[in-house]
C-alpha cells in the first residue's frame, strides 16, 4: 500500500515541484491549495503525512492544525515565510511534528517527512476498547489473543481504528484499502470484507456493536469499553 503525503501549499509551482518530488520517490501524493481546500482534504482522510504551509487564502495553518489535532494524530511538518520564533513556537505547541521556513532545502524536508513517518511506523500501536493493532508488527489482538487477520483484513480493521466514530464512505475505504494497490474492486467486495471482519473482532458478528454501518453511505467504528 502507497504511503500517501499531503501537501497543503498556495503556490502552485512548489505544491507541483513537492508532489513530483514525493512521487520520484515512491509516494502518492494529494494537494490542496488554500484553507477550503486544505481543510477538506484533511477531513477526506488517508494521508499519512501532511506538509502545510503557514498561510493559505482563506485563512491560516495554525487554525487547520488546531481543527486536526481535534480528532487525528497525522504527522504534520508546517512551512512558513517567517523566520520568527514566536511561529514556530506556536506551530509546536499546536501540535505540529517539525517546522520549515522558507526558502528550504528539498533534499532536507523531504527527510524530515522520512523521519516522521518512521516515527509514526515505529510508535504506532492502535487501541480500541480490548482491540489492539500493531501496525509496526502487523499484528492485532482482542483481549490479548492474536487475531488470525488477511491482509486486507489488517489494513480495514487499523484504517477503523485510525477513525473512531467517524463515517467512512464506501467510496473512501475502497479507495483507501484497494485502489491504492491497482486493484479493481466493488461494494460487494467491501461488504464481503466487513462480514468476514466482524466474525473476527465482534462478540456477536450477527449484531455487530464495533463496525455499524450507515445505511447507503458506508461504516462508522464505534468505540467499545474494555
Amino acid at each position: 500500500m502507497l504511503v500517501k503525503i499531503g501537501i497543503i501549499e498556495d503556490d502552485e509551482a512548489l505544491r507541483e515541484g513537492l508532489s513530483m518530488a514525493f512521487g520520484l520517490e515512491g509516494y502518492d501524493t494529494v494537494s490542496a491549495g488554500t484553507f477550503r481546500e486544505g481543510e477538506m482534504l484533511l477531513k477526506s482522510g488517508g494521508m499519512d503525512a501532511v506538509v502545510l504551509d503557514c498561510n493559505l487564502p482563506g485563512g491560516s495553518g495554525f487554525d487547520l492544525v488546531k481543527k486536526l489535532r481535534e480528532t487525528s494524530d497525522l504527522p504534520v511538518l508546517m512551512l512558513t515565510a517567517r523566520t520568527s520564533e514566536l511561529d514556530e513556537v506556536k506551530g509546536l505547541e499546536l501540535g505540529v511534528d517539525d517546522f520549515m521556513s522558507k526558502p528550504f532545502s528539498l533534499a532536507v524536508l523531504q527527510a524530515r517527512v522520512r523521519k516522521m513517518l518512521k516515527k509514526r511506523e515505529e510508535s504506532a500501536v492502535l487501541v480500541s476498547g480490548d482491540i489492539t493493532v500493531d501496525l509496526s508488527r502487523g499484528v492485532a489482538c482482542k483481549a490479548g489473543a492474536k487475531l488470525e487477520l488477511s491482509g486486507t483484513e489488517l489494513r480495514l480493521l487499523a484504517y477503523f481504528l485510525e477513525h473512531p466514530g467517524r463515517l467512512l464512505t464506501k467510496r473512501q475505504l475502497l479507495e483507501r484499502i484497494w485502489d491504492e494497490e491497482g486493484n479493481y474492486v466493488d461494494e460487494n467486495t467491501l461488504a464481503v470484507t466487513i462480514r468476514r471482519l466482524r466474525v473476527k473482532v465482534e462478540t456477536d458478528p450477527g449484531h455487530p456493536e464495533r463496525i455499524r454501518t450507515v445505511h447507503g453511505q458506508g461504516y462508522r467504528w464505534q468505540e467499545m469499553d474494555r
